[in-house]
């Protein structure tokens, strides 16, 4: 058996592209292998700034002999089929197929017997078209030639069994070398066996690994904070995103000037994390330490002295941004930065951000009680939530807005609520994301998200396949969140229409924004296992409520997991089949037609349910599991198609009220 080895090396490939080009390779070589009936033994994919590499173990020398038939279109087909089908199959005209019929008529098959070639020709042929065929989220030319990558492509490694696998393009012949660090060692390494590959380079200081440079990133910057007796502040997203940028990680720890420090620390944290790549460290009593880390791509005589000191320096400068639009800020309030939100535009037909602030200010206001939140100080943050979009700050550092605004609100002496509310009303902003802390908070993100969602239905801009952006869909499961974390008993029908209103919607288009938000509730459901069936099924009772369709789901779900549960939907489908195979329209029953014992037993129990519709859901589910007896009794004992047409027409009724009354929970139609 063989191993192949590529390896297609350029200038540094963005840290947020390197995962997908790396799966990507992977997944071409693995799809170019099965298209000959060939499965490695395994297929390992590398990635580093600037190179992504496959090794492919387990390959056959040759290619198996393939026998394959192909079925074509009809031969009375349309024209354009019967080409369709040549082209797709390399050929000019239909001499070389035969006709085969089976009962749907004649067809034209294609039989394919191909003796199986070498697979270092196969590769030689593919790999150009791989590589010209990449897709990259954004690709360059450079030089005088035609292909594009990712950035310049400076050379092509492509070993199988140890030997070249020639080919060219893009001015460029594979080859057998790689080469090292490009500071550390630059040198040409020369590969002969592919199982070199990464210890070969490891000794040229690149780890072509992307688990093992961020588990050493992980590792060396927390043992480096636990030296100035801090602990490194969680954050794996940029461990990840280092790992992409460095191939040979080395941890530094610099200071920051105290000076700063009474800056917010989100402040502090974002200038490093975001524009620095700077992780930070905190005291062990979880107050922000006055140091970063930084990740160096390399080993430097001086231990990093140089290297520390020219990131403390610009550290500094950013720093010293951050302190200026901190201090100037605070010389206005909130209050006096609202006219300045009539000159921004939130969306040209939904008017400005000062609109929009006033629109969820009272809709902040009317949801307050649902939440037990205080009312006035829920308006007055919804008020006040946006205008923070006006300082200096959040102009410089938009990814802090909101945050600077509960700042400011306590610099003005508004209170922690109304400050708690402003910091978190953009809350959740994702699946991992926590929920506003306060109930004002609550309130206020329950109103702003409200509001965009109803001000873009209204102006009928909504998400089309995987386009959203305006990030509708975030902003629905949002409101279901905030809705289900806090069991929170909310009309979206009466909600919505409150706030079409505030919009001066003509036409309020609610039911189609219900369905939508129905739709992302079912998403959210299915993550907690909960299938779509099961979800439908409570969903067809017309609820708007998602704290009730939530809960009725989850014991909808339990129900139907249950043995009495399973047998009856059983019963529940062969019952209306029955019904609909005998056109059956129901009729009330008839006791004095019912003789025998088991139907008697059906009817007292179907009778008796009428007791349980008004009661609490699980107890209507209880209810129906009684059912699951006396229906399994009346399917042994009775025949519901008898002679006697009286007595049928009966049966039938009792099995339509049946029916009915397990519809009452749920429409069982709908579970599959």
């Amino acid at each position: 058996m063989a191993d192949l080895l590529i390896e297609l090396y350029s200038e540094e490939i963005p840290a947020g592209m390197q995962a997908a080009a790396a799966e990507q390779l992977s997944r071409k070589i693995d799809e170019f292998l099965k298209g000959f009936g060939v499965t490695a033994d395994s297929l390992t994919a590398h990635v580093a700034p600037q190179r992504v590499a496959l090794l492919a173990t387990g390959l056959p020398q040759n290619l198996p002999d393939r026998k394959e038939q192909r079925k074509g279109p009809r031969v009375d087909a349309p024209e354009k089929a019967i080409e369709g089908f040549l082209r797709a199959n390399g050929l000019d005209t239909t001499d070389s197929l035969s006709v085969e019929e089976d009962k749907k008529g004649a067809f034209y098959v294609l039989d394919i017997d191909e003796k199986g070639g070498a697979l270092a020709a196969a590769l030689s042929g593919f790999m150009p078209g791989l590589i010209e065929g990449f897709q990259w989220p954004k690709s360059m030319r450079w030089g005088r030639g035609s292909l594009r990558w990712v950035r310049p492509l400076r050379s092509i490694l492509c070993l199988f069994d140890g030997d070249i696998v020639p080919f060219e393009i893009g001015g460029l012949t594979s080859g057998n070398v790689t080469y090292g660090h490009r500071f550390m060692t630059p040198e040409a390494i020369e590969i002969t066996d592919a199982h070199d590959y990464v210890g070969a380079l490891e000794k040229a200081h690149v780890l072509v690994d992307a688990s093992v440079r961020e588990a050493m990133i992980a590792e060396d910057a927390a043992r480096l904070a636990d030296s100035v007796d801090c602990v490194l502040a969680e954050d794996s997203a940029l461990i990840s995103e280092t790992a992409g940028l460095v191939e040979w990680p080395v941890p530094l720890v610099g200071k920051i000037d105290d000076a700063f420090m009474d800056v917010p620390e989100e402040v502090l944290i974002s200038v490093m994390r975001t524009h620095q790549k700077y992780f930070a460290l905190r005291r062990k009593d979880g107050t922000l330490a006055p140091y970063f880390i930084t990740i160096s791509n390399m080993l430097t005589d001086d231990g990093g002295a140089a290297i520390i000191a020219g990131n403390e320096r610009v550290l500094r400068a950013r720093l010293s941004d951050g302190r200026f639009f901190w201090d100037q800020d605070r010389k206005d309030t909130l209050e006096s930065r609202l006219p300045s939100l009539e000159k921004i535009t939130f969306q040209a037909k939904l008017g400005t951000v000062a609109d929009k602030s006033q629109r969820i200010a009272k809709l902040a206001e009317s949801l307050a009680p649902a939440l037990s939140a205080d009312a006035t100080a829920a308006k007055s943050a919804a008020a006040l939530c946006k205008a923070d979009l006006t300082s200096g700050m959040v102009y410089e550092f938009p990814e802090l807005q909101g945050i600077m605004g509960g700042y400011y609100a306590q610099n003005d002496g508004l209170g922690d609520d109304v400050a708690a509310a402003i910091r978190d009303h953009y809350k959740p902003l994702g699946p991992s994301d926590a929920i506003p802390a306060s109930v004002e908070g609550m309130a206020v993100a329950l109103a702003d998200k409200i509001d965009t969602l109803t001000g873009f239905w209204s102006i009928d801009e909504k998400p089309t396949g995987s386009k959203d952006p305006y990030a509708l869909r975030r902003a629905a499961l949002g409101v279901i969140r905030i809705l289900l974390e806090t069991e929170t008993a909310l009309s979206l029908s009466a909600v919505f229409a409150e706030s079409f209103a505030l919009h001066g919607a003509a036409a309020a288009p609610a039911d189609d924004l219900l369905g939508f938000v129905a739709d992302r509730l079912k998403v959210h459901l299915r993550g907690q296992g909960i299938s779509h069936d099961v979800v439908n099924a409570v969903f067809a009772l017309g609820s708007d409520d998602v704290v009730e369709l939530a809960a009725k789901s989850a014991q909808l779900k339990a129900f139907l997991d249950s043995e009495d549960g399973g047998n009856l939907t059983a019963a529940y489908t062969r019952a209306n089949g029955i019904c609909a195979k005998a056109k059956h329209e129901g009729a009330d029953v008839d006791v004095a037609l019912l003789a025998v014992a088991e139907e008697k037993q059906l009817h007292e129990a179907i009778t008796a349910l009428a007791d349980s519709a008004t009661a609490r859901y699980e107890q209507q589910l209880d209810a129906l599991a009684t059912l699951r007896a006396p229906v399994d009794a009346f399917f042994e004992a009775v025949m519901v198609n008898d002679d006697d047409e009286k007595i049928r027409h009966n049966r039938l009724a009792l099995l339509q009220a049946l029916i009915q009354n397990m519809r009452r929970a749920a429409d069982f139609d709908l579970v599959e």
